[in-house]
């Protein structure tokens, strides 16, 4: 079995990043993405516009080209997906890793279609993939999503999006202007302060003059199939209900992780250990690249400030390699 240099488990920007800086710095590599390629782009919603600029999404080196200062998702799609193609980069798609086992020196990666050999590894997960739950009854039920795609599904329907965040500030808006009714829960006193600024005014004055039901300090309790119990200020409540976007954040597979042998902190943040000049974790040759560093919390990197991360951890690697 051919033993390679690096193995990139995660086929999203930051990993597309360290295989584009790898193939650069002469190393071997493969990078296993568990479903299509940037997997987590392609089920952001259809018509997210991105809060950075392009220039700012960029990875090595190579221009990206948007219609407005901030590109949407197809663009993103597709200048990832050009990037990738065009350097010819050695992806392997809708093959999940299921294991990683060091051995001496080598770390034996299994997915579900066969295994590989590899001096070093790095993590690039991202943490789109598991949705932080509310464990209340009926959260279960077929009604309820926890990832929003496009608002016309919407139309005409009684809709009760949990959170305050740019994702559901996001499918609020759209889909009341697709004439859904939107009820917002928010367990906060206001609307997230990370919100895309061109956007919070928007949905503050939406809230104001009613157009959006708004209950802050508030949360959803139960669940059925025609309708929802908030807990309010004022105390419980029940109304009329077709369908819950519980967008109430996601987070890191930290089971993966830890069964590759890296530390987690015992604390609820969940912070997994690496050397922040290096990225390498407690395990040697194990890296982490991208938002899954940051543990639960997943609004400390994005694209923008984690692009750097490829080019850390080849410049270590290729470093220990001369030595």
């Amino acid at each position: 079995m051919e033993t390679y240099d690096i193995l990139i488990v995660g086929a999203g920007p930051i990993g597309i990043a360290c295989g584009l800086a790898a193939q650069k710095a002469g190393l071997s590599y493969v990078i296993a993405e568990k479903g299509c390629l940037t997997n987590s782009l392609y089920n952001y919603p259809l018509y997210m516009t991105f809060f950075s600029t392009s220039e700012k999404l960029e990875i090595g080196g190579i221009p990206f080209v948007s219609i407005s200062a901030k590109p949407m998702r197809p663009e993103a799609l597709e200048y990832y997906r050009r990037v990738t193609i065009s350097n010819h980069l050695n992806v392997r798609l809708f093959e999940p890793v299921e294991d990683i086992k060091r051995t001496e020196d080598v770390y034996q990666v299994t997915t579900d279609k066969g295994s590989y050999n590899a001096r070093h590894v790095i993590i690039a997960t991202g943490f789109y993939d598991i949705p932080n739950m509310l464990h209340i009854p009926g959260e279960h039920l077929a009604k309820v999503n926890h990832y929003y795609k496009d608002p016309h599904f919407y139309a005409a329907q009684k809709v009760v999006v949990i959170g305050a965040n740019n994702s559901s500030v996001d499918a609020a808006l759209e889909t009341y202007r697709k004439g859904a009714d939107v009820t917002m829960v928010i367990r906060e006193e206001g609307i997230g302060k990370r919100v895309k600024y061109w956007v919070k005014p928007d949905i503050e004055n939406r809230i104001k003059e009613g157009s959006i039901k708004a209950y802050f300090h508030s949360h959803v309790k139960a669940i059925r199939e025609t309708e929802v119990d908030i807990l309010t200020p004022e105390g419980m409540i029940t109304i009329q209900n077709d369908f819950v976007l519980a967008l109430t954040g996601y987070q890191p597979n930290f089971n993966f992780l830890e069964k590759a042998g890296v530390t987690l902190s015992r604390d609820a943040k969940r912070y997994p250990t690496y050397n922040p000049d290096t990225m390498e974790t407690n395990m040697p040759g194990l890296y982490l690249a991208g938002v899954v560093c940051g543990g639960m919390d997943t609004h400390v990197w994005f694209i923008e400030n984690s692009r750097d991360h490829a080019d850390k951890i080849i410049a270590h690697i290729a470093g220990k390699k001369r030595s």
